[in-house]
């Protein structure tokens, strides 16, 4: 599995942006699509993932500003990043759980500048 993400920039604090992921080579379904970040100095932590059923997980410091929908016939996943703040700066990571193996995108630089 291939996953190609884009939408990533820099954006001014209480910016929107909005994050894409298409994933390609899945000829089953793709159990858990989402996505992680890497901000300085941190180790990668999730953000948000939604599972083939709709079932989501949304990380606190983002609940109720970050919004994941996904589409299973395409196999896309995006993230709406709504009041973008500082600390949200990092390379976001599109991720995709398909038979029993984890598989990440490049990752995209978003960068929120206050």
């Amino acid at each position: 599995v291939q996953l190609q993400a884009s939408g990533g920039g820099l954006v001014q604090s209480e910016g929107n942006l909005r994050l894409s992921c298409a994933a390609s080579g899945a000829f089953f379904d793709i159990a858990i699509m989402g996505w992680y970040r890497q901000r300085t100095g941190t180790e990668r932590e999730l953000v948000a993932r939604m599972t083939f059923g709709g079932n989501t997980t949304i990380a606190d410091p983002v609940q109720g500003r970050f919004t994941i929908s996904r589409d299973n016939a395409k196999n896309t996943v995006h993230l709406q990043m709504n009041n973008l703040k500082p600390e949200d700066t990092g390379v976001y990571y599109c991720y995709a759980r398909y038979y029993r193996s984890d598989y990440w995108g490049q990752g995209t630089l978003v960068t929120v500048s206050s």
